[in-house]
């Protein structure tokens, strides 16, 4: 069931009932600073109903709407999804010799595999899937995540009292000893051990390079492809590193690596994947609407700070009208309205360190930005705006610019290169004369953790197959001028070409603003 785009329900906002409700007086106010820092509740309210914006975001989608998924009707992928995503891991990883299960202590993998959404600190955190119990989950993990875990898929669950633990020391037992270091690795191998699996073969995501797509054996490839041959590793003892140690208490216990396997599948979405992601981008081409008619609402010397915070207020509260939640765990999980908005001469630098803290004025560039997520999957959509009167070199690059981002997603079609896409974009930005403004790739994979493999780069050969998420974003910039561009949008491939799956235009008629 497709998401309504009828203009969202705005609350009232109040600062004053605010800094009320948030123990602030009026008088001596913790929140201090210009009133027009705030952003305005009045013209976000207006923002919100009134305007032009959403009626060409409705017009876009519109045209758009056949080619893309349905958005998903469910706010994060059910649990049947991770039961049925475990017994593909298990497959393939049968086939490299795992008798015993798969230990994940990478906090991406185990969510991918397991749902459990959850942060992490230095503190070991790690799930086993047995291979002779379906469905079956075994956690080993703080005891500060005790109720999140035990509430969500656990078969069975160990935990230890806090990074560093001592033996004998468990406050929430009423036992407060400061005794020996207990090694927490050494015990991930004594409680497989305790569990019978003491001579299996684990599989573990040992792999670090396998984050960054580069998979055993293809460290000194020519020409690199993630989805390509790997040299398929054999069980081992390893004598070294947390999984060293491990070993240590399971004498008669062989290890292999699976974190390839892991990054093949996550990389590749399936359709359930898609339309929960297509779900987090309709949201957020519905922020860049509110974004739009509120900057035609404030006009020039509004901050880019007060539009950010407009921006990511609204979009929780327009998300959030959606999405049940009362404060119980493993409701309402993943979202993210992580957005940001710069204006002059910040834009200049894809990654800018200056704080966001300008007034928007005539001949400025302005970027909104950022990245929504609805059950931990979405994905970036920016724009790029110029704010008349603009010079004929901004709206040449801003031409360039745009140009690309449709070619871009053009050419990411099932079957062709990383590589391929990347040397199209840059070939044409060269052909425009704008090679000095060219800082980086177009593209990378996108995932829950965002940045993701492969990469849309001209030395990255992947070859792309349908289902794979990548960043849209051809950027030029221009540190000389004081301006950049640097659109982007969340590319699903398919068999054809890329479809981009957020929806608010990229044209001059969005882009190219008079206030």
């Amino acid at each position: 069931m497709r998401l309504s785009f009828l203009e969202p329900r705005m609350s009232s906002l109040d600062r004053r009932q605010f800094l009320t409700a948030a123990g602030f007086g009026m008088t001596g106010a913790l929140v201090t600073g210009p009133r027009s820092a705030w952003p305005d509740e009045r013209a976000m309210a207006r923002a919100a109903t009134a305007g032009e914006s959403f009626a060409l975001l409705r017009r876009e989608q519109a045209r758009r709407r056949a080619e893309l998924p349905a958005a998903a009707a469910g706010d994060r992928l059910p649990l049947t999804w991770y039961h049925a995503k475990v017994r593909q891991l298990k497959a393939a990883a049968r086939q490299r010799g795992v008798t015993g299960g798969l230990f994940l202590t990478n906090r991406w993998n185990i969510i991918y595999a397991t749902g459990l959404l959850h942060s992490t600190t230095e503190r070991p955190f790690a799930c086993f899937l047995p291979m002779d119990q379906d469905d079956a989950c075994i956690w080993l993990h703080p005891y500060l995540d005790e109720q999140l875990v035990r509430s969500w898929w656990a078969t069975d669950t160990h935990s230890y009292f806090d990074y560093h633990p001592a033996v004998g020391g468990d406050p929430y037992r009423g036992d407060v000893a400061a005794g020996p270091t207990v090694n927490l690795y050494r015990w991930w191998g004594e409680t497989l051990a305790t569990l019978g699996y003491g001579d299996r073969v684990i599989g573990v995501d040992s792999g670090s390079a396998a984050e960054i797509g580069v998979f055993p054996g293809q460290d000194d490839d020519a020409r690199l492809d993630m989805m390509g041959a790997v040299d398929v590793p054999r069980p081992e003892r390893p004598a070294s590193g947390r999984f060293g140690t491990m070993a240590v208490a399971l004498p008669k216990a062989r290890f292999v690596d699976i974190y390839d396997i892991l990054m093949r599948h996550r990389v590749v979405k399936d359709d359930a994947e898609n339309r929960l992601t297509q779900r987090a981008m309709d949201y957020f081409s519905e922020l860049h609407a509110f974004v739009r008619n509120y900057l035609l609402e404030r006009g020039v010397g509004t901050l880019d700070w007060e539009v950010e915070n407009a921006a990511r207020l609204w979009g929780m509260h327009r998300i959030m009208q959606d999405v049940p939640n009362d404060g119980t765990p493993h409701q309402a999980v993943g979202i993210e309205v992580g957005v940001g908005c710069r204006t002059g001469r910040k834009t200049a630098y894809p990654h800018p360190n200056q704080v966001s803290w300008a007034r928007i004025e005539r001949g400025h560039a302005l970027q909104f930005a950022g990245v929504v997520r609805v059950g931990g999957y979405g994905g970036e959509q920016y724009r790029s705006f110029l704010i008349a009167p603009w010079t004929d070199w901004q709206a040449k690059v801003w031409d360039a610019h745009t140009v690309t981002y449709f070619l871009q997603a053009e050419r990411s079609a099932a079957g062709a290169t990383c590589a391929s896409v990347a040397k199209a974009v840059h070939d044409y930005q060269v052909a425009q004369g704008v090679q000095q403004l060219v800082y980086h790739r177009p593209g990378h994979g996108e995932g829950m953790e965002g940045h993701q493999p492969p990469y849309q780069a001209l030395g990255d050969h992947t070859v792309m197959r349908e289902g794979m998420h990548f960043s849209n974003e051809p950027g030029l910039y221009d540190a000389d001028q004081g301006f950049g561009f640097n659109h982007s949008n969340n590319i699903l491939v398919a068999r054809a070409k890329g479809l981009q799956m957020g929806t608010a235009p990229c044209d001059r008629e969005w882009c190219w603003l008079e206030l």
